[in-house]
C-alpha cells in the first residue's frame, strides 16, 4: 500500500534509532522539504544532503519501502492530495452569489503583481536578460499549466532574436530528441509552477549535464526545478485559489521581453520592419486582421 507523509513521519520516528548519521540528515531534509524531495532522484537527494546515493536507497528500504521509486511516489501522492484538499476547501467556501467576486479576483491579481515588483531581484533579472541575449540557441520548456507562459515567452522572444525553440511534446523521449543538439553555448529556460512537472525537471537536468546554461521561472526558492538552474526568477501563483493565477508570471516574462527589446532596439526595429514588408507583399493584412475604421465606413449610421 502506498504510504503518505503521515506514514513516513511515523516510520521515521519508529526507525530513527536504527538510522546512521547520514540517514538522520535525510530524514530532517525530507520532513522540511518534502515538496522538493518528491522530484529528486536518489542521487540528487544524496547530493543535496551530503550523502551517497546508496545511503539514500538504503534509507528508503529502512522505512519499509520496496525501493527509492516507491518512496518518491509516496511523496508525490502526498503533494497531489494536499493540493486537491486545498482546492476542495476553497470551492466549498466560494459563494456564487457574491457580487464582488470579480473585484476580489482583480484585487488579488493586482496584489500578486505588486508583491512581484517589491520582491524581484533586479540583478537576477539583468542576469536573465544577459543569458538570453548571449545564448547561441534558446530552448524553452513549460508543460501543463505552465505551457501558456512558455508559449507567450517563446512567441515574443522569436520576434526579438533568432534560434528560439519551444519544446512542445509531453512525451519524455521526444523532449530529449528536441534537445539533442543542446550544448554549452545554449540556454534552456524551464518554466514550472505547482503542480511541478517532472518532465520539465528532467529536461533541465539533461541540459545541465550537457553544460548548457539553465534558467528557471517558477514560484519560489523552494521549487524543485531550481535544482539544476543557475539563474532563478520567482513569481508567485496563488496556491489557495480555485484556479492558479498566472498574472504575475506573465508580468515577469513581459518585463524580461521589454528589457530585451530595449537592449536589442535596432534589431527589433529591423525585425518588425521585415514583418510589415512580409504582410504587405503576401497580403497577410486583410486576411487575418480587421481595420475597425474601414469596416465602420461601410456601416450606415
Amino acid at each position: 500500500m502506498m504510504k503518505d507523509i503521515t506514514d513516513i513521519s511515523v516510520l521515521i520516528g519508529e526507525n530513527k534509532d536504527k538510522m546512521s548519521k547520514g540517514q538522520k540528515k535525510i530524514s530532517q531534509y525530507v520532513l522540511n522539504n518534502y515538496e522538493k524531495a518528491a522530484f529528486m532522484t536518489a542521487a540528487a537527494l544524496g547530493k543535496v544532503v551530503g550523502v551517497s546515493e546508496s545511503t539514500v536507497v538504503r534509507y528508503a528500504t529502512l522505512l519499509g519501502f520496496a525501493g527509492y521509486p516507491e518512496f518518491q511516489k509516496s511523496l508525490e501522492k502526498m503533494i497531489h492530495n494536499k493540493l486537491s484538499t486545498i482546492s476542495r476547501i476553497e470551492i466549498e467556501n466560494c459563494d456564487e452569489k457574491d457580487d464582488d467576486i470579480y473585484k476580489n479576483v482583480f484585487s488579488l491579481d493586482i496584489k500578486k503583481i505588486k508583491q512581484l515588483s517589491d520582491t524581484i531581484d533586479k540583478a537576477v533579472l539583468d542576469e536573465a536578460v544577459d543569458n538570453i541575449m548571449n545564448a547561441e540557441n534558446v530552448y524553452i520548456i513549460g508543460l501543463r499549466n505552465s505551457s501558456a507562459v512558455a508559449s507567450f515567452l517563446g512567441f515574443n522572444l522569436n520576434m526579438i532574436r533568432k534560434n528560439v525553440k519551444i519544446i512542445t511534446s509531453c512525451n519524455e523521449s521526444e523532449i530529449f530528441e528536441q534537445m539533442i543538439h543542446i550544448s554549452k553555448n545554449d540556454l534552456l529556460i524551464g518554466i514550472s509552477f505547482p503542480r511541478y512537472s517532472m518532465r520539465t525537471l528532467k529536461a533541465m537536468e539533461f541540459a545541465n549535464d550537457r553544460t548548457a546554461k539553465v534558467m528557471s521561472i517558477t514560484d519560489n526558492e523552494h521549487s524543485p526545478i531550481n535544482l539544476y538552474s543557475s539563474c532563478n526568477l520567482f513569481a508567485g501563483t496563488d496556491m489557495t485559489s480555485i484556479m492558479e493565477s498566472l498574472v504575475a508570471p506573465m508580468s515577469l516574462v513581459n518585463a524580461v521581453l521589454v528589457a530585451l527589446s530595449i537592449k536589442n532596439k535596432q534589431k527589433v526595429i529591423e525585425m518588425y520592419d521585415g514583418i510589415d514588408e512580409i504582410f504587405e507583399n503576401y497580403s497577410v493584412i486583410g486576411n487575418d486582421e480587421m481595420n475597425m475604421f474601414d469596416d465602420m465606413a461601410d456601416i450606415d449610421i
